[in-house]
Protein backbone atom coordinates (compact mmCIF):
# COMPACT_ATOMS: atom_id res chain seq x y z
CA UNK A 1 0.00 0.00 0.00
CA UNK A 2 1.34 3.53 -1.08
CA UNK A 3 1.74 6.06 1.89
CA UNK A 4 -0.27 8.96 1.73
CA UNK A 5 -1.04 12.29 3.91
CA UNK A 6 -3.91 11.86 6.06
CA UNK A 7 -7.41 14.38 6.07
CA UNK A 8 -9.34 15.48 8.41
CA UNK A 9 -12.13 13.49 7.04
CA UNK A 10 -14.81 11.63 9.35
CA UNK A 11 -16.23 8.33 7.96
CA UNK A 12 -19.66 9.45 9.11
CA UNK A 13 -19.51 13.50 7.93
CA UNK A 14 -20.04 14.96 4.82
CA UNK A 15 -16.94 15.69 2.78
CA UNK A 16 -15.29 19.08 3.18
CA UNK A 17 -13.98 20.77 0.34
CA UNK A 18 -10.75 20.48 -0.90
CA UNK A 19 -8.25 22.77 -2.83
CA UNK A 20 -9.10 20.50 -6.36
CA UNK A 21 -12.80 21.69 -6.06
CA UNK A 22 -12.24 24.20 -8.83
CA UNK A 23 -15.74 25.55 -10.46
CA UNK A 24 -15.90 26.14 -14.17
CA UNK A 25 -15.33 29.59 -14.16
CA UNK A 26 -14.27 31.82 -11.59
CA UNK A 27 -17.39 34.29 -10.69
CA UNK A 28 -16.20 37.75 -9.19
CA UNK A 29 -17.20 38.63 -6.04
CA UNK A 30 -18.94 42.19 -6.04
CA UNK A 31 -19.27 43.90 -2.38
CA UNK A 32 -22.67 44.00 -1.57
CA UNK A 33 -24.53 41.61 -4.02
CA UNK A 34 -26.90 38.82 -2.23
CA UNK A 35 -25.61 35.82 -1.62
CA UNK A 36 -27.46 32.92 -3.90
CA UNK A 37 -27.80 29.79 -3.18
CA UNK A 38 -29.83 26.54 -4.76
CA UNK A 39 -30.35 23.06 -5.99
CA UNK A 40 -28.68 22.58 -9.76
CA UNK A 41 -30.80 18.40 -10.79
CA UNK A 42 -29.27 16.73 -13.30
CA UNK A 43 -31.37 14.71 -14.76
CA UNK A 44 -31.23 12.55 -18.49
CA UNK A 45 -31.27 9.29 -20.21
CA UNK A 46 -28.75 6.44 -19.52
CA UNK A 47 -24.97 6.72 -21.13
CA UNK A 48 -25.54 10.46 -21.87
CA UNK A 49 -22.81 12.09 -19.78
CA UNK A 50 -24.23 13.47 -16.71
CA UNK A 51 -22.16 11.93 -14.21
CA UNK A 52 -18.60 13.43 -16.27
CA UNK A 53 -20.58 16.29 -16.41
CA UNK A 54 -20.96 17.22 -12.27
CA UNK A 55 -17.80 15.57 -11.75
CA UNK A 56 -16.23 18.43 -14.14
CA UNK A 57 -18.49 21.17 -12.56
CA UNK A 58 -17.87 20.26 -9.03
CA UNK A 59 -14.32 19.64 -9.69
CA UNK A 60 -13.99 16.53 -7.95
CA UNK A 61 -14.43 12.46 -8.51
CA UNK A 62 -17.94 12.50 -6.50
CA UNK A 63 -19.83 9.89 -9.30
CA UNK A 64 -19.01 6.75 -10.99
CA UNK A 65 -18.21 6.90 -14.37
CA UNK A 66 -18.15 3.82 -17.19
CA UNK A 67 -19.29 3.06 -20.26
CA UNK A 68 -22.24 0.78 -18.80
CA UNK A 69 -26.12 2.04 -18.41
CA UNK A 70 -27.26 2.24 -15.65
CA UNK A 71 -24.17 3.17 -13.40
CA UNK A 72 -25.79 5.75 -10.98
CA UNK A 73 -27.99 3.99 -8.70
CA UNK A 74 -28.09 7.11 -5.94
CA UNK A 75 -28.43 10.97 -6.14
CA UNK A 76 -25.37 12.24 -5.02
CA UNK A 77 -24.51 15.72 -4.34
CA UNK A 78 -21.78 17.74 -4.96
CA UNK A 79 -21.66 21.25 -4.04
CA UNK A 80 -19.50 24.25 -5.19
CA UNK A 81 -18.97 27.02 -3.26
CA UNK A 82 -17.98 31.12 -4.34
CA UNK A 83 -17.55 34.35 -1.95
CA UNK A 84 -21.49 34.76 -2.58
CA UNK A 85 -23.27 31.74 -4.24
CA UNK A 86 -23.46 28.25 -3.37
CA UNK A 87 -24.53 25.49 -6.25
CA UNK A 88 -26.05 21.90 -4.96
CA UNK A 89 -25.89 20.14 -7.98
CA UNK A 90 -27.75 16.51 -8.06
CA UNK A 91 -26.66 13.78 -10.43
CA UNK A 92 -29.80 11.17 -11.03
CA UNK A 93 -29.56 7.57 -11.78
CA UNK A 94 -30.44 7.68 -15.88
CA UNK A 95 -34.30 7.61 -16.83
CA UNK A 96 -35.90 4.03 -17.89
CA UNK A 97 -38.87 2.23 -17.38
CA UNK A 98 -38.18 0.00 -14.28
CA UNK A 99 -38.28 -3.27 -14.09
CA UNK A 100 -37.97 -4.35 -10.38
CA UNK A 101 -38.33 -2.33 -6.98
CA UNK A 102 -34.57 -1.58 -7.62
CA UNK A 103 -34.96 0.69 -10.49
CA UNK A 104 -38.14 1.34 -9.22
CA UNK A 105 -36.42 3.42 -6.25
CA UNK A 106 -33.88 4.90 -8.75
CA UNK A 107 -36.58 6.27 -10.54
CA UNK A 108 -38.03 7.55 -7.06
CA UNK A 109 -34.54 9.91 -7.16
CA UNK A 110 -35.04 11.03 -10.45
CA UNK A 111 -38.83 12.38 -10.06
CA UNK A 112 -38.30 14.03 -6.80
CA UNK A 113 -35.14 16.09 -8.52
CA UNK A 114 -37.72 17.38 -11.10
CA UNK A 115 -40.19 18.77 -7.94
CA UNK A 116 -37.12 19.90 -6.48
CA UNK A 117 -35.02 21.84 -8.44
CA UNK A 118 -34.49 25.39 -8.30
CA UNK A 119 -32.32 24.61 -11.65
CA UNK A 120 -32.66 21.94 -13.92
CA UNK A 121 -29.58 20.74 -16.12
CA UNK A 122 -31.48 18.29 -18.78
CA UNK A 123 -28.29 16.01 -20.13
CA UNK A 124 -28.84 14.44 -24.22
CA UNK A 125 -25.93 13.95 -26.09
CA UNK A 126 -25.38 13.72 -29.99
CA UNK A 127 -26.14 10.62 -30.73
CA UNK A 128 -29.69 10.06 -28.49
CA UNK A 129 -33.19 10.27 -30.22
CA UNK A 130 -35.36 12.94 -28.55
CA UNK A 131 -38.25 10.78 -28.42
CA UNK A 132 -36.82 8.70 -26.05
CA UNK A 133 -38.51 8.76 -22.44
CA UNK A 134 -40.45 11.34 -24.38
CA UNK A 135 -42.67 11.61 -21.29
CA UNK A 136 -39.78 13.28 -18.91
CA UNK A 137 -38.98 16.02 -22.02
CA UNK A 138 -42.68 17.27 -21.91
CA UNK A 139 -42.59 17.50 -18.36
CA UNK A 140 -39.41 19.48 -18.74
CA UNK A 141 -41.92 22.06 -20.70
CA UNK A 142 -44.31 22.56 -17.55
CA UNK A 143 -41.78 23.10 -14.54
CA UNK A 144 -41.57 26.08 -13.25
CA UNK A 145 -37.83 26.42 -12.72
CA UNK A 146 -35.46 27.15 -15.18
CA UNK A 147 -34.32 24.45 -17.55
CA UNK A 148 -30.95 24.43 -19.19
CA UNK A 149 -30.81 21.75 -21.95
CA UNK A 150 -26.61 20.30 -22.66
CA UNK A 151 -25.75 18.64 -25.67
CA UNK A 152 -23.19 16.35 -24.29
CA UNK A 153 -19.93 14.29 -26.28
CA UNK A 154 -20.07 17.63 -29.07
CA UNK A 155 -15.98 16.22 -29.57
CA UNK A 156 -17.55 13.33 -31.31
CA UNK A 157 -19.68 15.35 -33.46
CA UNK A 158 -19.61 17.96 -36.38
CA UNK A 159 -20.76 21.72 -35.45
CA UNK A 160 -23.44 21.50 -38.05
CA UNK A 161 -24.74 18.50 -36.40
CA UNK A 162 -24.71 20.15 -33.29
CA UNK A 163 -26.86 23.24 -34.33
CA UNK A 164 -29.41 21.10 -36.01
CA UNK A 165 -29.56 19.43 -32.65
CA UNK A 166 -29.60 22.56 -30.81
CA UNK A 167 -32.65 23.97 -32.99
CA UNK A 168 -34.46 20.51 -32.37
CA UNK A 169 -34.32 20.61 -28.23
CA UNK A 170 -35.43 24.31 -28.44
CA UNK A 171 -38.56 23.51 -30.60
CA UNK A 172 -38.68 20.82 -28.40
CA UNK A 173 -38.61 22.76 -24.58
CA UNK A 174 -39.49 26.41 -25.74
CA UNK A 175 -38.39 28.26 -22.61
CA UNK A 176 -35.15 25.97 -21.80
CA UNK A 177 -31.96 27.62 -22.68
CA UNK A 178 -29.51 25.02 -24.68
CA UNK A 179 -26.11 24.86 -24.61
CA UNK A 180 -23.38 22.19 -25.73
CA UNK A 181 -20.30 20.74 -24.04
CA UNK A 182 -17.76 18.10 -24.05
CA UNK A 183 -17.48 17.44 -20.69
CA UNK A 184 -14.90 15.01 -20.70
CA UNK A 185 -13.26 17.12 -22.80
CA UNK A 186 -13.94 19.81 -20.47
CA UNK A 187 -14.98 22.63 -23.11
CA UNK A 188 -18.20 24.67 -23.00
CA UNK A 189 -18.54 24.69 -19.42
CA UNK A 190 -17.64 27.72 -18.65
CA UNK A 191 -21.15 29.45 -19.83
CA UNK A 192 -22.94 26.53 -18.13
CA UNK A 193 -21.52 27.72 -15.40
CA UNK A 194 -22.00 30.87 -15.45
CA UNK A 195 -25.75 30.99 -16.63
CA UNK A 196 -26.41 28.56 -13.00
CA UNK A 197 -24.87 31.16 -11.33
CA UNK A 198 -26.52 34.36 -12.44
CA UNK A 199 -30.12 31.84 -12.19
CA UNK A 200 -29.67 30.72 -8.10
CA UNK A 201 -32.19 32.19 -5.88
CA UNK A 202 -31.01 34.56 -3.43
CA UNK A 203 -30.66 32.92 0.04
CA UNK A 204 -27.91 31.65 2.77
CA UNK A 205 -26.09 28.61 1.81
CA UNK A 206 -27.83 25.24 2.14
CA UNK A 207 -24.32 23.57 3.54
CA UNK A 208 -21.42 24.32 5.63
CA UNK A 209 -19.50 25.98 2.93
CA UNK A 210 -16.19 23.66 3.78
CA UNK A 211 -18.57 20.71 2.20
CA UNK A 212 -18.32 19.47 -1.19
CA UNK A 213 -20.87 16.37 -1.19
CA UNK A 214 -23.38 15.49 1.16
CA UNK A 215 -22.66 11.94 1.24
CA UNK A 216 -19.52 10.09 3.46
CA UNK A 217 -16.77 8.27 3.45
CA UNK A 218 -18.24 5.00 3.83
CA UNK A 219 -20.45 5.60 0.32
CA UNK A 220 -17.40 6.24 -1.61
CA UNK A 221 -15.76 3.46 -0.39
CA UNK A 222 -19.09 0.82 -1.44
CA UNK A 223 -19.52 3.39 -4.60
CA UNK A 224 -15.29 2.69 -5.50
CA UNK A 225 -15.88 -1.66 -4.93
CA UNK A 226 -19.08 -1.41 -7.10
CA UNK A 227 -17.52 1.08 -9.90
CA UNK A 228 -14.55 -1.88 -9.86
CA UNK A 229 -17.32 -4.67 -10.00
CA UNK A 230 -19.06 -2.24 -13.47
CA UNK A 231 -15.54 -2.49 -14.94
CA UNK A 232 -14.37 -5.95 -14.62
CA UNK A 233 -17.74 -8.27 -15.16
CA UNK A 234 -19.92 -7.98 -18.17
CA UNK A 235 -23.90 -8.73 -18.84
CA UNK A 236 -25.80 -9.31 -16.06
CA UNK A 237 -23.14 -9.60 -12.66
CA UNK A 238 -22.72 -5.43 -12.02
CA UNK A 239 -26.66 -4.92 -12.29
CA UNK A 240 -26.76 -8.07 -9.99
CA UNK A 241 -24.37 -7.00 -7.02
CA UNK A 242 -24.84 -4.88 -4.33
CA UNK A 243 -21.73 -3.41 -2.26
CA UNK A 244 -22.33 -2.93 1.55
CA UNK A 245 -20.17 -1.78 3.56
CA UNK A 246 -19.93 -3.79 6.61
CA UNK A 247 -16.93 -2.08 8.44
CA UNK A 248 -15.27 1.58 8.55
CA UNK A 249 -12.84 1.76 10.99
CA UNK A 250 -10.53 4.72 11.22
CA UNK A 251 -6.86 4.39 12.42
CA UNK A 252 -3.93 6.58 13.12
CA UNK A 253 -2.69 5.38 9.96
CA UNK A 254 -5.04 3.98 7.36
CA UNK A 255 -8.87 3.08 7.11
CA UNK A 256 -9.52 -0.81 8.29
CA UNK A 257 -12.61 -1.57 5.57
CA UNK A 258 -14.88 -4.86 5.44
CA UNK A 259 -17.14 -4.80 2.68
CA UNK A 260 -19.78 -7.41 1.47
CA UNK A 261 -20.55 -8.12 -2.12
CA UNK A 262 -24.00 -9.24 -2.14
CA UNK A 263 -24.92 -11.31 -5.51
CA UNK A 264 -28.23 -13.08 -6.35
CA UNK A 265 -27.28 -16.33 -6.91
CA UNK A 266 -24.09 -19.18 -6.33
CA UNK A 267 -23.08 -18.93 -10.06
CA UNK A 268 -22.46 -15.34 -9.65
CA UNK A 269 -20.70 -15.40 -6.64
CA UNK A 270 -18.40 -18.49 -8.26
CA UNK A 271 -17.86 -15.08 -10.98
CA UNK A 272 -17.39 -12.70 -9.01
CA UNK A 273 -14.30 -14.56 -7.02
CA UNK A 274 -12.89 -16.22 -10.16
CA UNK A 275 -10.30 -19.24 -10.24
CA UNK A 276 -8.38 -19.54 -6.93
CA UNK A 277 -9.90 -15.30 -5.75
CA UNK A 278 -8.27 -14.10 -8.78
CA UNK A 279 -11.11 -11.95 -10.13
CA UNK A 280 -11.86 -10.84 -6.35
CA UNK A 281 -8.14 -10.19 -5.63
CA UNK A 282 -8.30 -7.76 -9.01
CA UNK A 283 -11.13 -5.76 -7.74
CA UNK A 284 -9.95 -5.77 -4.57
CA UNK A 285 -6.89 -4.05 -5.53
CA UNK A 286 -8.17 -1.45 -7.97
CA UNK A 287 -10.91 -0.31 -5.69
CA UNK A 288 -7.80 0.04 -2.94
CA UNK A 289 -5.57 1.91 -4.79
CA UNK A 290 -8.73 4.51 -5.74
CA UNK A 291 -9.72 4.84 -2.32
CA UNK A 292 -5.91 5.23 -1.42
CA UNK A 293 -6.29 8.33 -3.67
CA UNK A 294 -9.57 9.42 -2.87
CA UNK A 295 -9.72 9.53 0.84
CA UNK A 296 -5.31 10.72 0.72
CA UNK A 297 -4.62 7.58 3.27
CA UNK A 298 -4.00 3.88 3.45
CA UNK A 299 -6.60 1.76 3.09
CA UNK A 300 -6.22 -2.06 4.38
CA UNK A 301 -9.67 -3.42 2.50
CA UNK A 302 -11.56 -6.80 2.77
CA UNK A 303 -13.90 -7.96 0.68
CA UNK A 304 -15.76 -10.84 1.16
CA UNK A 305 -18.91 -12.13 -1.40
CA UNK A 306 -22.57 -13.49 -0.25
CA UNK A 307 -25.50 -15.18 -2.34
CA UNK A 308 -28.62 -12.42 -1.01
CA UNK A 309 -31.18 -13.94 -3.27
CA UNK A 310 -34.02 -11.42 -4.95
CA UNK A 311 -32.50 -8.65 -2.74
CA UNK A 312 -33.57 -6.18 -5.99
CA UNK A 313 -37.06 -6.83 -5.56
CA UNK A 314 -37.25 -7.33 -1.67
CA UNK A 315 -38.43 -3.51 -0.56
CA UNK A 316 -36.91 -4.24 3.21
CA UNK A 317 -33.49 -5.32 1.84
CA UNK A 318 -33.61 -2.03 -0.69
CA UNK A 319 -34.27 -0.12 2.55
CA UNK A 320 -31.48 -1.83 4.73
CA UNK A 321 -29.47 -1.24 1.62
CA UNK A 322 -29.85 2.97 1.43
CA UNK A 323 -32.86 2.78 -1.73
Amino acid sequence: MSSSTSAAMQPEMPLPQTDAVDSAAAQPVVEGRPHRAGFVNIIGNPNVGKSTLMNALVGERLSIITSKAQTTRHRIMGIVNGEDYQIVYSDTPGILKPAYNLQRSMMEYVNTAIGDADIILYVTDVVEKGDKNREYVERLCSVDCPVLIVINKIDLSDQQTVAALAAQWSAAVPHAEVFAVSALEQFGLEPVFGRIVSLLPEGEPWYDKDFFTDRNLRFFASEIIREKILTNYDKEIPYCTEVVIEEFKENADRYDIRAVINVMRDSQKGIIIGARGASLKRVGTQARIDMEDFFQKKVFLQLYVKVNPHWRDDKRKLAAFGY
